[in-house]
């Protein structure tokens, strides 16, 4: 059965900028409420006055507070590892296809004695993706040339963090880079992680904006 308070909560799950406005105490109760007050009704199917709509809010908030910062998320921020930027990077898209394993391993042929380069590879269900270094460009395209390149993009960097042993003991720790990276408008072109790594790739334009986000996530 629906109440005002599972109204509330599922409405403000679905908007996390809400829920961030929320915990940090920056949004007015009384004027949420207003703007949630036909969405709620309509749920319940009968009016519901906006004080009401207030308390779930206040409730939905001071559980909030207790459950953030997710536990042990503080400590894990406070151990992250080193940075690492690299720029001059190009982004292919490939289609998969049967003959995709062996034009990779003939780009891997290529640039096997070359260990400064930047290289990652990423299959997909229906794509695989090569960034790699832009002055290995002509190299891959002569590798896969006779693959179907669905896009190809240049003049991106990436931004590559260590990230501590216990990362995936933690909950919360992906949120906070994604949260405070769209706070600041910064568009993610790829992602990229392994256990204990993890490397967005941004164009260019943004690049210092999305480094000073990553190395400041220390500062909750």
């Amino acid at each position: 059965m629906k109440t005002i308070s599972s109204c509330v909560e599922s409405i403000v799950l679905t908007q996390p900028f809400l829920e961030e406005g929320l915990s940090q105490g920056i949004i007015n109760y009384s004027a949420l409420a207003h703007v949630l007050q036909d969405q709620v009704s309509h749920q319940l199917g009968r009016p519901v006055k906006t004080g009401a709509i207030m308390m779930a809010l206040r409730r939905y908030n001071d559980a909030l507070s207790v459950s953030k910062p997710y536990y042990g998320l503080t400590s894990l921020l406070e151990q992250l590892g080193d940075i690492t930027l690299r720029s001059n990077l190009t982004d292919f898209t490939f289609r998969n296809s049967n003959t995709l394993i062996h034009s990779q391993a003939d780009i891997l042929n290529k640039i096997k004695d070359k260990s400064h380069i930047f290289y990652t590879f990423t299959r997909g269900i229906l794509e695989s993706n090569i960034i790699i270094s832009s002055s290995e460009k002509q190299d891959v395209l002569e590798s896969f040339k006779n693959e179907d390149c669905l896009e190809l993009k240049e003049n991106l960097s990436a931004i590559s963090l260590i990230l501590p042993k216990n990362n995936t003991k933690v909950a919360g720790l992906y949120y906070q880079i994604f949260k405070r990276l769209a706070w600041q408008n910064v568009a993610l072109y790829e992602v990229i992680s392994t256990t204990n790594e993890f490397t967005i790739v941004v164009e260019d334009t943004v690049v210092d904006n999305a480094f000073s986000i990553i190395k400041n996530l220390n500062k909750v």
